[in-house]
C-alpha cells in the first residue's frame, strides 16, 4: 500500500526530494482497497510506442433513454468490467459505465427528471455520484450506499439547477480511487432554455472532453497505484495524443478533469480560450484566457473560434507538465450563426451569511504505516456527523491545509455550489470565478467560500477530490436538518 513517501508524492511533493514510492501492481493496489483485480494476460513484449496524432479523439456517445415522458427520461446503465484500446493495438482491462472506458454522455434538461436504472455487472460493489448535482441525499451516491454485484439500483436526478457541465463517477469509499482511475466516469450535461437563447455553439459543435492521466507498466498493463508523477500518459476522451477534426467555425468544449490527482494547466498554441462557464454553469461574462487551470474534478466551458484559420491548420492543446495532449485539425469551411455574448448570465445574489466554519485538510503520518488523510484532525467515519446545517442557511467556510509546504489538495462539496470570496486574503483567482463545487488548495493557502444549503435534508460528504486522499480518510460528513 502507499507509504509515507508515496502519499507525499501523491500530494504534490517532488519524488526527487522524498524518494521513489513503493511500486504497486494492479493486483496489489486493489488488494489494498479490499478489491480483487485480475491482471491481464493479454500483453506480451514491450509496451507499444504512442505515435502522436494517428488516432481521432472519440466523442462519447449520448445515452439514449429507454422511455421519454413529458416529465422525465428513463435510462438503463450498467457497470461492467471490459477492455479498451488505450495503447494502440492492445486491449487493457478496465471498468466502464455502459461497458465503455469513458462512459456515455447523459444529457438532461432543467426541469425534466432523469431516472437511471443502474445495474452492477461486476464482481464487486460500486455506485454512482452525480458530481455537482443538486440531488436528494438517497440519490447522491453516498460512500456507504453501494450497489452490490448483480443488483440494480434506481437513481433519480431532479435537474432543478441551471444548465451546466457535470460528470458522474463511482464514489464507493475504499474503492473510489481505483474505480474512477480504471474508467468509471462520464459526462452529464444539463441544458436550459435561457442558455440556449444565447445561441452558443451547439449540437455537433458542443463537445465534452474528459482529460486525465494514466500509467502503464512495460507490458502495457495499467498501473493502478504508484507515484502519480509517473502517470505521464494524458488521455483526451480515453485516447493519448489524438487529433480532432474541426470546421473553421466556433466550437464549445466542455473540459472535465477526470484525473485522480493531476492539475492541468492548459494553453492553445498561438491562440486564447474564451471561457464561458465553470463548475456550476455559465459565468456572468465571457472572458479571454491564455491559460486554464483545472484541478481534479473541476470543469470549465470554453469556446474556441477556428474561423480565422485556413483549412489545413493544426492547433495544439498543451499542458504545462505533459506537453502536447490534443491537436485540432481544421479540415473544412462551415457557416456559423452561433455567437459568444460578452454578457452571459448574472450570478445570483449572495444572501447574508450566518455561520462561519473552518475546514483543514491534512495528512497524519505514522511510523512505518500508511498515513491517514484527515479533515479537522479526524479520519472519515460514516457514522459521525461533522457539521449539522440548517436547511436554507447561508454559511462561510474557510478552507485551508496545514500540511508541509508543497503538498497539494483540492476541496469538493456535495449538493450545492459555492462562491469563492477570497484566496489568501486577497481576490479570487480567475479560475475561482462563477459557481464552484471544487477548488484547488495548496499547503499554506486559505480560501474563503460561501454556500447556501437550499433544497434537501440528509447526509452528504465533503472531501479532498484527489481520490487517493479521500480513500485514506480525507473526507467528512455534514447533515442538513429542517
Amino acid at each position: 500500500m502507499l507509504n509515507r513517501r508515496g502519499v507525499l508524492a501523491a500530494g504534490g511533493l517532488a519524488a526527487g526530494v522524498f524518494g521513489v514510492p513503493q511500486l504497486l501492481t494492479p493486483a496489489q493496489g486493489h488488494e489494498a482497497h479490499g478489491t480483487e483485480f485480475q491482471e491481464s494476460k493479454t500483453f506480451t513484449g514491450a509496451k507499444p510506442e504512442i505515435v502522436p496524432w494517428t488516432r481521432p479523439m472519440p466523442v462519447p456517445p449520448v445515452l439514449r433513454p429507454l422511455v421519454s415522458t413529458p416529465k422525465q427520461e428513463i435510462y438503463q446503465l450498467s457497470i461492467d468490467r471490459t477492455t479498451a484500446e488505450i495503447l494502440p493495438g492492445l486491449q487493457s482491462p478496465v471498468m466502464g459505465f455502459g461497458g465503455q472506458f469513458v462512459g456515455p454522455t447523459i444529457k438532461a434538461k432543467t426541469g425534466r427528471k432523469t431516472l437511471i436504472m443502474l445495474q452492477n455487472k461486476m464482481d464487486e460493489a460500486a455506485n454512482v455520484h452525480l458530481h455537482g448535482g443538486h440531488v436528494p441525499a438517497e440519490h447522491d451516491g453516498h460512500p456507504k450506499d453501494l450497489v452490490e454485484p448483480g443488483r440494480t439500483r434506481l437513481y433519480l436526478y431532479p435537474n432543478t439547477q441551471q444548465g451546466t457541465t457535470l460528470w458522474y463517477h463511482d464514489h464507493s469509499h475504499g474503492n473510489e480511487a481505483a474505480h474512477v482511475y480504471l474508467g468509471l466516469h462520464g459526462a452529464y450535461v444539463i441544458e436550459d432554455d435561457s442558455e440556449r437563447a444565447l445561441n452558443l455553439p451547439s449540437g455537433a459543435y458542443d463537445v465534452p472532453i474528459l482529460l486525465r492521466d494514466i500509467q502503464f507498466d512495460d507490458s502495457g498493463n495499467i498501473v493502478v497505484f504508484d507515484d502519480p508523477a509517473k502517470r505521464t500518459v494524458v488521455l483526451a476522451n480515453g485516447v493519448p495524443q489524438p487529433y480532432f477534426e474541426v470546421a473553421a467555425r466556433k466550437y464549445r468544449f466542455r473540459l472535465i478533469n477526470s484525473a485522480n490527482q493531476r492539475v492541468f494547466k492548459l494553453r492553445l498554441t498561438g491562440d486564447t480560450f474564451t471561457r464561458i462557464g465553470s463548475d456550476g454553469g455559465l459565468l456572468a461574462n465571457s472572458v479571454e484566457a491564455e491559460e486554464l487551470i483545472l484541478s481534479s474534478a473541476e470543469r470549465t466551458d470554453v469556446v474556441i473560434d477556428f474561423t480565422k484559420y485556413p483549412v489545413g491548420t493544426k492547433v495544439l492543446l498543451t499542458d504545462a507538465a505533459a506537453g502536447e495532449i490534443l491537436r485540432f485539425d481544421v479540415v473544412r469551411r462551415a457557416s456559423d450563426s452561433s455567437r459568444v455574448p460578452a454578457v452571459l448570465r448574472p450570478l445570483p445574489a449572495m444572501p447574508l451569511s450566518t455561520v462561519d466554519r473552518e475546514v483543514d485538510l491534512a495528512f497524519v503520518f505514522k511510523p512505518n504505516e500508511r498515513p491517514d488523510g484527515v479533515i479537522n484532525g479526524k479520519v472519515f467515519d460514516m457514522d459521525r456527523v461533522d457539521f449539522t446545517i440548517k436547511r436554507g442557511s447561508t454559511e462561510t467556510w474557510l478552507i485551508k491545509s496545514s500540511d508541509p509546504a508543497g503538498v497539494k489538495h483540492n476541496f469538493h462539496l456535495h449538493l450545492v455550489q459555492f462562491r469563492v470570496l477570497e484566496r489568501n486574503g486577497g481576490p479570487p483567482l480567475p479560475s475561482d470565478a462563477g459557481l464552484k463545487d471544487t477548488i484547488p488548495i495548496s499547503a499554506g493557502e486559505t480560501v474563503k467560500v460561501q454556500a447556501t444549503f437550499t433544497g434537501y435534508t440528509g447526509r452528504y460528504v465533503y472531501h479532498c477530490h484527489f481520490l487517493e486522499h479521500s480513500w485514506i480518510g480525507m473526507m467528512a460528513q455534514l447533515e442538513i436538518v429542517p
